[in-house]
C-alpha cells in the first residue's frame, strides 16, 4: 500500500498562506474587483494620508491613489511587495514590507484601509494587529475594512479538512485564518480603541471564471504545499470533487460561498 507523504521534517512546513503573484493576477483579480462597496465605505479624499494594509500587488492601492489620496501600501509578502513596488513606479504610492502587527507608523494616518487581508491574521496575533494600527491613526482616524467573516468558505474548508485528514494535515490549523462574527470584531477592536460606527457580516456567493482547482492553488497554497506534488495533485482533485454537487451548477459554473465582514471604526 502507497504511504501518503507530506514534507519531510528536514523541510519545515509552510504555516499561513504563501503568494505567487503571477497566479494571483490570473485567479484572484475578483478579489479588488469586487471592492467598490468597502472603497464608497472609506471615501477617500484628495490629500488625506492613507494606509493601505495588505495591499498584496498594489492593484487597489493605484486605484485609491488615483482620488488624490496620499497612500502608502504595506503587504508582509516579498513577493506581493515586489509586484507592487514595480506598480507603484508608475503611480507614484509607497510600499513598505511589514507585518500587520509590526506597523512601525506613529499617529501618521488619517485612514487605515484593509481588503480581503485581515482573515490571513491568526486568532492570537489580531490584538496587537489591531493595536498597531490604532498607534498608526491620527486621533479620529477612521478604520475601514472587509474581511472574510464567520461562515466564510465554509464548505471549501470543510471539503479540505477532509480531504487532508488522511494525509494527517489539519487544514484549518494549517491555514490559520480568522473569520469573526461581527460580535467578535467589535469586541476586539473596542478592546484595541476604537469606536465601531458600522460593522455587518454579508453573504456574497462569488463567482470563480478559473474554476475550483485554481482557486484552491491560488488561496490555499500554505495547506496544501504540504504535500509532495503528486499528493498535492490528488488532494486538489478529491477537494474539487467533494464540492461539485454544492458549489457549480448545472452550466459548470463555479462559484466560492463567501461571507464578508465589513466595518468602519474611529480611533477614539
Amino acid at each position: 500500500m502507497k504511504q501518503n507523504s507530506i514534507l519531510p521534517a528536514a523541510s519545515p512546513a509552510p504555516h499561513g498562506q504563501t503568494w505567487n503573484p503571477d497566479a494571483y493576477a490570473a485567479n484572484g483579480r475578483f478579489v479588488a474587483n469586487l471592492a467598490s462597496s468597502v472603497v464608497a465605505l472609506l471615501n477617500p479624499q484628495p490629500g488625506e494620508r492613507i494606509l493601505d494594509l495588505g495591499c498584496g500587488d498594489g492593484v487597489l492601492t493605484e486605484t485609491l491613489a488615483a482620488t488624490g489620496a496620499i497612500l502608502t501600501g504595506v503587504d508582509s509578502s516579498p513577493t506581493m511587495v515586489a509586484a507592487a513596488r514595480t506598480r507603484s513606479i508608475r503611480s507614484g504610492f509607497i510600499i513598505d514590507q511589514h507585518r500587520a502587527e509590526d506597523l512601525p507608523y506613529q499617529a501618521r494616518f488619517d485612514a487605515v484601509f484593509s481588503n480581503a487581508a485581515l482573515h490571513w491574521i491568526p486568532a492570537t496575533r489580531q490584538p496587537t494587529a489591531l493595536a498597531a494600527i490604532r498607534r498608526a491613526l491620527r486621533p479620529s482616524g477612521r478604520f475601514v475594512a472587509e474581511m472574510g467573516g464567520h461562515g466564510n468558505i465554509a464548505a471549501i474548508r470543510v471539503a479540505l479538512q477532509t480531504t487532508l485528514a488522511r494525509y494527517h494535515i489539519d487544514a484549518e490549523a494549517a491555514a490559520a485564518s480568522f473569520f469573526p462574527s461581527p460580535a467578535t470584531y467589535t469586541r476586539l477592536l473596542q478592546q484595541a480603541g476604537f469606536t465601531v460606527n458600522s460593522i455587518e457580516l454579508i453573504p456574497r456567493p462569488t463567482p470563480l471564471p478559473a474554476g475550483m482547482e485554481a482557486w484552491l492553488s491560488t488561496f490555499r497554497t500554505g495547506v496544501l504545499d504540504r504535500l509532495h506534488p503528486q499528493d498535492r495533485a490528488n488532494a486538489i482533485a478529491e477537494t474539487v470533487a467533494l464540492l461539485r454537487p454544492v458549489l457549480r451548477d448545472a452550466e459548470g459554473n463555479w462559484f466560492a460561498d463567501y461571507s464578508r465582514l465589513r466595518f468602519h471604526a474611529t480611533a477614539s
